[in-house]
């Protein structure tokens, strides 16, 4: 078969590189085996049939038929090979093709295409070969031999035997090898076939389909008639007539020559009508089936054309046809129906208003479905109910029916289509409606509708089938229905949120303070807000559609820019820089330029955001990083003078994050700085909200002042209400660390209110405004002090003095800071707690041990505290004063002691 790859053009390789090796077997090679077995079967079949024959009636004596079997080999092999030749030759456009598949390769289309042509023209190239090639080469060869036998052995092998056999090979054994290879060969390349249509993925060419073979049907009979029943029956009859005559002349018999002419008479009229009966039939049968056919084809020709309403088949036979076209009909009517549902769909799909289009459905619906009415329940989250959109008469609109109840509920809950023949039989049907509307519903068909994601969101149902019930197709004819209404309703919903999101971007940039300037690729203006308009000095309708190259003429700088982020699509910054604007005056702004990019992340332009950086909203923008917006514009509005030093009372808070320096060890650089980022964001806004300023961070920990610069009348609630916050802010941000499999954060604050000494503080060159005094340094130490007693927040009695709101507190102890001699009251804030139902019981006993410890009852203390602890067991001021009572029952202290407990660290 190597011979065949050089007559095929060259192919394309369809594989990728490094595709797998190529199998082992060549398909091309095996076809042409395969076909070679099949021709030589056939041979030996029909060589062997025919000899056979011809030992039976051909009268060779024993020397004859060794001489002729002699001869018979070589003959054989020399019809054999031109065979051989041109079975090698039908496979040219084929076996090629058939390797190069096998490599992995895909060779072109028209390759491909002619290679499925000689597959399907196999079977009849065959049968010719075999008809007008086989037979008259296998004739030739073996009279060949019998001129031999005759001729160089003396054989003497008679005239009429040298005919018989070659009437013999011609009639008997060639028709039969052909219809062989014919049918062996179809089903041969069947599997051929599929590969290659599977490889070419469509149909063949039209000007491929020109060189197919087509044999009709009648040809096929015709042929069978004439080389299967004809030839033979007169070759069989023939042979007989002679036979006779040669039996009863070598005995001696006379018969008369008038019974001869009658016996040959009717032995030609019996062989007449036979051969004319089996042609007719075959004429009649072949006529009946081309005719069914015929009307098939013509079908589905139509079919093809687009002509579905001049398509008709009808059944008018009662065999297999029958089946076929009862079958093509309900394809037909399928077809119809889609056809339907697809101009109806078409129809729609101009049409944006909702209503309408709901309405258009819905009555294609109820005509498609030959249905009289039709209804469009859509499901309302939140009253958890199915309303209706759309109804068959004015009177039915505005149904309301829950989830749970009615044939429409049902369907939406449960999502499985009903179709119910009778509907007053049906439990679950409300027959209110049809009281109120005078209706009587019938039969009911209902759908759920759901959207891309799964989710039903509505049921359509159909009511009452105007003819019978409604049957399987219905079903899916409103699956398809109300696939397209979950369609309109989604787009409609697309749409409003479109909307909706238009005018929402247009609300961002109408109040946006920053200017913001988008551009198209070209550089021209596309939008600008009002913010951009006041800056430029230039109404809207002068900068939309201009080019920025005129727009910013006097400023190149912003053109610099804006070239360099068209260029490297990077952003691009410039900060305080000067803006000169249309109207001669110059405006100090941050530029930021930036590529535009759209949703497949292309680059559609560029946009420009420009923020005005006057003196006054640099300082208030810089300011409100460290207070919030209403202290900054107090201390703005204010002026100078309340930046210098001065004393006045302020509650200053500290806060710090426990077991720090672990956690950062444990993280790396990167991530504790993302932590503190996370954590400082979320404490400083709770800051803000309370009026507060943050003065500084230290490390992890937060230094916050509450009445400064200006003292307010609730500083010290607005304190202690920042540090319940920030607690329970705490929580927030733990879960969401637990959530990621993140160690919680633990902080303690502390905070005290008193004198303090505020203003800037620093050397000529860097200054920070801030406080000083022992009002700061209590609450360092009572923030430090937290870790002691187990506390989260840590207030002074100075604090405690100035609250004007109810709070949820304890005394914790009377303590002696390091460097202090008099000692000050401390107590436990414990408002973020006040949702516990054990907290009142909790304070109440505490209180009580506390009063029984500084009167020298260290029994009764010990007992409420340990009361306490059974309250709370994590409860460590308790834990704290019960030992403190079993060291001082067991030792009694001097009369001198006041219960004041000295810190000896800070």
């Amino acid at each position: 078969m190597s011979t065949l790859a050089s007559h095929v053009p060259q192919v394309a390789p369809g594989a990728a590189p490094g595709a797998a090796a190529p199998p082992a077997v060549d398909s091309g090679r095996a076809l042409f085996w395969r076909l070679i077995t099949i021709y030589l079967l056939a041979t030996v079949t029909a060589v062997t049939v025919s000899m056979g024959l011809g030992l039976l009636g051909l009268e060779f004596t024993p020397r004859q038929w060794l001489l002729f079997w002699a001869c018979v080999p070589a003959a054989t092999a020399f019809f054999t090979s031109i065979d051989v030749w041109v079975i090698r030759s039908h496979l040219k456009p084929l076996a090629p093709v058939l390797s190069a598949l096998d490599r992995g390769e895909r060779p072109p289309d028209a390759i491909l295409a002619e290679a499925a042509v000689r597959a399907l023209n196999l079977p009849q190239m065959s049968a010719v070969r075999v008809t007008l090639l086989h037979g008259p080469m296998a004739t030739l060869s073996l009279c060949a031999a019998i001129y031999t036998i005759n001729t160089y052995f003396h054989g003497g092998i008679a005239m009429w035997q040298f005919v018989g056999l070659a009437v013999l090979i011609l009639v008997f054994a060639s028709p039969a090898h052909a219809i062989f290879e014919y049918f062996a060969v179809g089903r041969t390349v069947e599997p051929v076939i599929q590969r290659l249509a599977q490889a070419l993925g469509g149909p063949i060419p039209s000007e491929q389909q020109a060189d197919l073979i087509a044999v009709p049907l009648r040809s096929k009979l015709l042929f069978l008639a004439v080389f299967v029943c004809a030839l033979p029956l007169i070759f069989s009859a023939g042979s007989f007539l002679y036979k006779f005559d040669r039996m009863i002349s070598g005995y001696g018999f006379a018969v008369p020559e008038a019974d001869i002419f009658a016996l040959n008479l009717w032995s030609a009229a019996v062989v007449a009508v036979c051969i004319l009966g089996a042609v007719s039939m075959a004429i009649l049968t072949s006529t009946d089936v081309s005719r069914s056919a015929g009307r098939l084809v013509d079908a589905i020709r139509q079919v093809e054309r687009g002509r579905l309403d001049e398509a008709r088949v009808e059944v008018l036979t009662a065999d297999e046809y029958a089946e076929i076209n009862r079958g093509f009909a309900l394809m037909l009517a399928s077809l119809r129906e889609e056809q339907q549902i697809l101009e109806v769909t078409q129809d729609l799909a101009g049409e944006l208003v909702l209503e309408v289009l709901i309405a258009r459905i819905m009555q294609a619906t109820t005509g498609l479905l030959a249905a009289e009415r039709a209804s469009l329940f859509v499901y309302d989250d939140k009253a958890d109910e199915l309303f209706t959109v759309y109804a068959d008469g004015v009177e039915t609109r505005g149904i309301h029916v829950p989830t749970d109840r009615g044939i429409a509920g049902a369907v939406f809950t449960t999502g499985r289509i009903e179709n119910i023949p009778d509907a007053y039989e049906d439990p679950r049907f409300n027959r209110e409606v049809d009281t109120r509307t005078g209706f009587r519903t019938r039969s009911i068909l209902c759908v759920p509708i759901a959207n891309k994601a799964g989710a039903r969101i509505g049921v359509v149902q159909a009511l009452n089938k105007k003819e019978g019930v409604f049957t399987a197709r219905d079903e899916s004819r409103l699956k398809a229905f109300a696939a397209q209404i979950a369609v309109s309703l989604e787009n409609a919903k697309l749409f409003d949120d479109v909307l909706s999101m238009k005018n929402y971007n247009e609300a961002i940039l109408k109040s946006t303070s920053n200017a913001i300037v988008t551009l198209d690729a070209g550089g021209r203006i596309v939008t600008a807000n009002d913010a951009a308009t006041a800056l430029l000095d230039q109404n809207r309708e002068a900068l939309v559609g201009r080019a920025s190259g005129e727009l910013f003429a006097a400023n190149p700088w912003v053109l610099d820019g804006l070239a360099k982020t068209q260029a490297t699509g990077e952003t691009v910054l410039a900060v305080d820089a000067e803006l000169a604007q249309w109207s001669g005056a110059k405006a100090s702004v941050n530029l930021t330029a930036m590529p535009l990019i759209d949703a497949t992340e292309q680059r559609i332009g560029s946009m420009l955001v420009l923020e005005d950086i006057t003196e006054e909203k640099r300082v208030r923008s810089t300011m409100s990083r460290y207070m919030s917006k209403e202290v900054a514009d107090q201390l703005l509005s204010a002026g100078e003078a309340e930046l210098g030093g001065k004393e006045q009372k302020v509650t200053v808070m500290f806060s710090d994050v426990r077991r720090f320096t672990a956690i950062a060890e444990a993280l790396g650089p990167r991530e504790t700085v993302q932590l503190l980022n996370a954590y400082f964001t979320e404490m400083v806004e709770v800051i803000f909200q309370h009026d507060g300023i943050l003065d500084k961070y230290m490390g992890d920990g937060i230094m916050a002042l509450f009445g400064s610069p200006f003292v307010g009348p609730n500083d010290a609630d607005n304190a202690l209400s920042t540090a319940d916050d920030m607690m329970a802010r705490l929580a927030v941000l733990n879960a969401r660390r637990a959530g990621r499999n993140e160690a919680p954060l633990d902080i303690g604050i502390g905070f005290s209110t008193g004198p303090t000494v505020i203003g800037n503080i620093g050397s000529e060159r860097r200054m920070e405004y801030t406080a000083i005094g022992d009002t700061v340094n209590l609450a360092s130490r009572l923030e430090g002090v937290t870790k002691q007693y187990g506390a989260k927040v840590l207030l002074s009695e100075m604090t405690v003095r100035d609250l004007k709101r109810p709070a949820t507190l304890r005394e914790i102890d009377l303590i002696r800071v390091k460097g202090k001699d008099r000692p000050v009251a401390v107590y436990e804030s414990l408002g973020y707690r006040a949702g516990e139902a054990a907290l009142p019981a909790l304070l109440k006993t505490f209180g009580e041990g506390l009063t029984a410890y500084r009167a020298r009852d260290f029994e009764g203390a010990a007992r409420a505290f340990g009361a306490a602890l059974e309250l709370d067991p994590q409860d460590r001021p308790s834990a704290i004063y019960l030992e403190r009572c079993r060291v001082l029952a067991a030792a009694s202290p001097d009369a001198g002691w006041d219960g004041v407990w000295t810190l000896t660290e800070k």
